[in-house]
């Protein structure tokens, strides 16, 4: 025999939230037995239709919750269906089906199977410093999770705008954080939950109404005296005489960190002037890129030719982690008396600084050594240097007298 049920979505008029809002409850009806499911949204009761089961209006709010209402309409119907078919219809049936379907998808397992999917991919289109950044990023969420919650994970449904406000809250205090750096890491996240809202996983975004805005800051190079007590300095310790070299090599080539890790004899070929060039594709972007080498870029990768490390590697150079050599550099920069914090990135911006449009070098070839679509990417490493400006200005000395 068919049993009777009714789904019925309804504001609680007779209840006020903090807020000032009537909380949204479900109530599923069995044969006359009533389940009350609270859906943990709320809205004015003024702008709520009793007839049609849901919010009017066209604000963003009614709309996230309309969504969120249908969403759960489909959901407890199928719930409805598949246990009416296994004869195991009750209101307490229901309800431990709806738990058990909201618990299976969490922020933390459904990151480590996002970043699982991207470790697969690393090389394919994925380069292996965009998966660190995303591992990276999941361990911090599960610190915040542990600090904040004492849970090792959470539904989905607890993923909310508070939630995202406590974990920004986070970056910039416990983990003292900048601007930009704790934007990166909550767009790292946003990525997760995106994914999750194109899967039908999560219904509500928790970064609607949130924007990120970057705080504009000058990148370090290194000038040409400073590159010259580095290329001039000799160390002792053979790990900081390799960081060292491998540094300049980016400064004289302008390669990122994974170009320079990945540049193997299959990427130095002849050019068209007979010299010995690097075309390759950036491993971010896959946009190609040529450079030709003069002697220092030569010199190095000559030095290196019969290294243990790069023969088992089959590589040009023996290259270590980011982080490993980021640390090194900091080290570098204090013996040499560079007061400037070097990292891997920075010789890229030495190159298109310093190296090449502090010597007048046609933006158009720079933009195309250093693999960027236009030259607007360029102009966001090269920055005016004081050579620059001053030669420059020279054009002009002596064409105006003062009488």
């Amino acid at each position: 025999m068919r049993q009777t049920t009714s789904i019925l979505f309804f504001a609680r008029k007779t209840t006020k939230l903090k807020n000032g809002e009537s909380p949204i409850f479900v109530r599923i009806t069995i044969d006359g037995q009533r389940l009350d499911i609270s859906l943990k949204r709320s809205i004015d009761a003024k702008f709520w239709d009793s007839n049609k089961g849901k919010c009017k209006g066209n604000s963003l709010k009614a709309k996230e919750n309309n969504r969120y209402i249908q969403y759960m309409d489909e959901k407890l119907l199928k719930i409805i269906n598949d246990l009416e078919i296994q004869e195991e219809l009750t209101c307490k049936n229901v309800k431990a089906s709806l738990n058990q379907e909201n618990d299976d998808y969490s922020i933390i397992s459904i990151f480590q199977k996002h970043n699982e999917r991207c470790e697969k991919r690393i090389g394919i289109d994925m380069a292996e410093g965009t998966v660190e950044r995303y591992k990276t990023c999941l361990k911090h969420a599960q610190d915040f999770i542990k600090q904040q919650y004492n849970l090792k994970d959470l539904p989905l449904t607890k993923i909310n705008h508070q939630f995202i406000s406590d974990f920004e809250h986070y970056f910039r205090t416990i983990r003292k954080c900048s601007t930009n750096t704790t934007f990166k890491y909550l767009k790292n996240f946003k990525k997760i939950t995106n994914w999750a809202l194109a899967n039908e996983w999560m219904r509500s975004d928790p970064f609607a109404k949130i924007k990120f805005k970057m705080e504009k800051v000058d990148k370090e190079f290194l000038d040409d005296e400073e590159l010259k007590k580095l290329m001039e300095k000799s160390f002792e310790i053979k790990r900081l005489e390799i960081i060292k070299d491998l540094y300049l090599f980016c400064c004289f080539t302008g390669l990122a960190f994974s170009d320079v890790k990945s540049l193997c004899q299959e990427h130095i070929v002849k050019g068209i002037d007979g010299n010995i060039w690097i075309k390759s594709k950036r491993q971010k972007t896959k946009v190609e890129f040529e450079i030709p080498l003069f002697e220092i870029p030569k010199a190095i990768l000559a030095k290196y030719k019969d290294d243990p490390i790069c023969k088992i590697q089959q590589k040009l150079l023996p290259v270590p982690s980011n982080q490993k050599m980021n640390a090194y550099l900091k080290e570098i920069a204090d013996l040499c008396g560079i007061n400037k914090s070097l990292s891997t990135h920075s010789a890229r911006h030495t190159f298109a600084t310093t190296v090449t449009l502090g010597n007048n070098l046609n933006s158009k070839a720079i933009s195309k050594m250093m693999g960027h679509t236009n030259t607007r990417m360029t102009e966001n490493y090269a920055r005016a240097s004081e050579k620059l400006i001053s030669n420059e200005m020279s054009k002009i000395k002596g064409m105006y007298q003062y009488v």
